[in-house]
């Protein structure tokens, strides 16, 4: 998200400018004491990254790896804690884990999730959270010009992964997040985490750009800003006037992105699915998951007990 489009977010979307304050100061605290975990023994979890264009069902894809019980996943509440994730982690477990809830002092955290969200943002403190304040301590403001070996150099790749890693150990649990700002830098994620998942999830085109126009409506009050991650060919498609060509072609981009990015990937350490067909039978992409981590070394829970189907919105 580049910074000039924050600034003409309408109504709810807009930032609490006093909240990120509180935040930053919390997370600079911290900044000291989460180094020091960094040099903990730490284990390489395989970690789950969901790729794909927005208005494609990533939203819903990750709550319902939540909600499988099997994943570890940046939640609203550990999203806080976006510059000390592993003391964070600690601090949600503490929170919100029945064995810690000692004599009911701390309750109302929990509950099923509603697989509801509004342009990505669910409710509620143990939902699924984007994490973006996370991904960009690390990542350039400017991504997308950066190709895969820019970023190596640029990034400090043994932080990020450590952390990402911190976060599973402390769960004890794959890590499932959204990755959706390096849908051009798939390589770039591959060369850091041995062991990885890609998920990447498409949904019927003209659906998608008719999605994506109505959360531009949402976010911005028009359709005529650009919305999410901006991308290399931003340029060219921002010159085009009709906004349905526009989005179209954004969309586009991106899946041709992410197809080219997994070509380099290993067999086993990708999945590629309709939405449609997602919704249709969550549990077929979950045994397809179990069997992709199982090649890896890591085994999930065998019998799959969510969610029966979802309805294609």
């Amino acid at each position: 998200m580049h910074p000039n489009d924050l600034e003409k977010r309408a109504g709810e979307y807009r930032r609490n400018e006093e909240l990120e304050k509180y935040l930053n100061d919390i997370n600079s605290c911290m900044k000291e004491a989460e180094l020091k975990l960094l040099n903990e023994e730490i284990k390489e979890y395989p970690i789950v990254f969901i790729m794909g264009s927005f208005r494609s069902g990533t939203t819903l894809l990750e709550q319902w790896l939540a909600s499988t019980g099997e994943f570890a996943y940046p939640s609203n509440m550990l999203s806080r804690f976006y510059g000390a994730p592993i003391i964070g982690s600690k601090i949600v477990r503490l929170l919100t884990e029945e064995k810690f809830n000692f004599r009911n002092e701390l309750m109302g955290f929990g509950g099923e999730s509603s697989y509801e969200s509004s342009n990505g943002k669910t409710k509620g403190a143990l939902e699924p959270n984007e994490f973006w304040y996370f991904w960009r301590r690390f990542l350039p403001e400017d991504i997308w010009n950066y190709n895969d070996e820019q970023l190596m150099k640029y990034v400090d790749t043994g932080v990020m992964a450590k952390e990402m890693w911190g976060i599973a150990r402390e769960f004890d649990k794959p890590l499932a997040l959204k990755g959706l700002i390096c849908n051009y830098n798939i390589g770039f994620l591959n060369s850091i985490f041995p062991k990885a998942l890609f998920i990447w999830i498409k949904r019927d085109l003209e659906k998608t750009v008719q999605s994506a126009l109505r959360a531009r409506e949402r976010q911005y009050g028009t359709r005529r800003q650009w919305y999410s991650f901006r991308i290399p060919e931003y340029e060219e498609l921002i010159k085009i006037n009709n906004m349905e060509e526009q989005v179209r072609g954004q969309i586009n981009c991106i899946n041709h992105a992410v197809g080219n990015g997994l070509e380099k990937v290993g067999e086993e350490k990708k999945i590629c699915i309709n939405y449609e067909d997602f919704c249709l039978s969550p549990a077929d992409l979950y045994f397809e998951i179990y069997e992709k981590l199982k090649k890896q070394g890591y085994a999930i829970d065998k019998q799959y007990i969510g969610i029966r189907e979802f309805t294609a919105r």
